[in-house]
């Protein structure tokens, strides 16, 4: 079964843009303080022997995708060397097909075998690269996928999720829970979108464990570069009414401490909205547990102002397989570290999760798909932020302008590196900005993923690695 919009890879181009943060951000028990961005360009062509250029990018954090005592600049390295692998994977790609089943394809056919072969060639560091950072790598080619088939016809990619273009309803790809009714035949993921999109989404800013929250907190190494620096000033600045704070997951005083300092200055400020980030490191239901129930008894006004709890728990599902079924009876639970595809969604599900924290850095492709699986399984969704610079910001507010999520998006670029979207900014000024607590998305237009690629100056420096067709 094939269409004549049915496309294959013909050449491949990686680019690497490294980007320094302003103000360091805190991920668990490292700090990142740069990253480089791995911005992909894929061409494809079509039945008729058309062509078109798709772009994807995603910036490659080591410290979330990777933690590990392993030395930043191995870790850093090793990712960097895992994309060129995929830049020749790609090419190898013979497969034609739509951009969701090429993405398909190479992550279930070809990564895992990549990632062994990587293994094999990087045992000298004594540790395995994980999972999720190979898909993290694999995401910025997977969305170049998705612009590219776009483009090549002319439409939005959010356009192109229906029978017209796919060949194989969602029944290829997913399946039900146990004892759960009803069937994927006859349905694609443009049944499970939201169309037209909103224009504004209520933005969600970071409030990162090393940010300061009163005067009597700063150094005087602070930049003055023109940006807040204290979080009374961000909410004033960008009219902010939500806000997601970061915790240890360790320190329960610290974590309770924080919240109420958070909820307390939202609360005055007139924020509406809380969630909290427990960065991965509990491993007792109990843990979290105590701190709502506190915060209930003492402070049920902030209590009331979370929305929900992002994933406390261990990366890996499979092994930590903790019921926390009292956890989403107090609060929506949120997967996010460990939703890397719908199975594992699934299994999130029966031991308790309630929604599903969804990351285009997890690739375009999966993320569909986690999505679809989630929204017929009565899931909350809520798209969350790699602190997507550049390019990668517009992919990952266009997927929660039609996920429909339990809030808007979070984004948080223009806190950590606001300079390094200068050049998009321009053309896309609501995006890079939030004004009066939203993001405008009325400058998203065109083809693709509405990038508006040509309009945008930025020199881009010679390619890492090309692969022709």
């Amino acid at each position: 079964m094939s269409k004549i919009t049915d496309v294959r890879i013909k050449s491949c181009r990686l680019f690497f843009l490294p980007v320094h943060t302003r103000v360091p951000l805190k991920f668990g028990p490292e700090t990142l303080t740069s990253v480089t961005c791995a911005r992909v360009a894929v061409r494809v062509e079509n039945g008729r022997g058309e062509s078109a250029e798709g772009w994807g990018e995603t910036p490659l954090s080591v410290q979330w995708v990777w933690p590990s005592p392993l030395p930043y600049e191995i870790r850093h390295q090793c990712l960097k060397r895992f994309c060129l692998s995929l830049g020749k994977a790609c090419i190898d790609l013979t497969e034609r097909g739509h951009a969701l089943e090429l993405g398909h394809s190479l992550q279930t056919l070809i990564l895992p075998g990549l990632l062994r072969d990587h293994w094999q060639t990087e045992q000298t560091l004594g540790e395995r690269m994980p999972w999720l950072a190979a898909l993290v790598c694999c995401s910025a080619f997977d969305l170049a996928f998705h612009d590219a088939y776009g483009r090549i016809l002319g439409l939005s990619t959010y356009d192109t999720y229906g029978p017209e273009f796919l060949n194989r309803d969602l029944s290829f790809y997913l399946e039900s829970a146990p004892n759960h009714p009803g069937s994927y035949a006859n349905l694609y993921p443009r049944d499970f979108l939201v169309f037209p999109r909103p224009h504004l989404l209520p933005a969600w800013h970071l409030v990162g464990g090393l940010d300061p929250l009163t005067p009597g907190e700063l150094t005087g190494n602070e930049p003055r570069d023109g940006h807040p620096c204290l979080l009374a000033d961000w909410i004033r600045q960008d009219g902010l009414k939500c806000l997601k704070v970061k915790l240890r997951g360790t320190d329960p005083a610290w974590d309770y401490a924080r919240l109420v300092a958070v909820g307390k200055m939202a609360s005055n400020a007139e924020v509406d909205w809380l969630s909290a980030d427990f960065n991965c490191t509990v491993t007792n239901p109990e843990y979290v547990n105590d701190i709502l129930d506190r915060l209930l008894n003492d402070h049920p006004r902030i209590y009331g102002s979370l929305l929900y709890v992002e994933q406390p728990f261990p990366y890996d599902l499979e092994e930590h397989q903790l019921d926390v079924h009292s956890v989403s009876a107090r609060k929506p639970l949120f997967l996010d570290e460990s939703a890397h595809d719908w199975r594992l969604v699934r299994l999130g599900r029966s031991l308790g999760w309630s929604g599903v924290a969804l990351k285009t850095c997890k690739t375009q492709t999966g993320a569909l798909l986690s999505l679809c699986w989630a929204k017929s399984h009565g899931m909350c969704l809520m798209v969350q932020d790699l602190t997507n610079p550049m390019l990668a910001q517009i992919p990952h507010v266009l997927l929660a302008a039609h996920a429909q999520t339990i809030m808007g998006v979070e984004t948080n670029s223009m806190q950590f590196y606001p300079e390094a979207s200068a050049p998009e900014s321009c053309v896309h000024p609501g995006l890079y900005r939030r004004r009066n607590g939203n993001l405008d998305l009325t400058s998203i237009r065109g083809p693709g993923f509405g990038y508006r690629l040509d309009e945008i100056t930025r020199p881009l420096p010679d390619p890492t690695g090309a692969w022709p067709g």
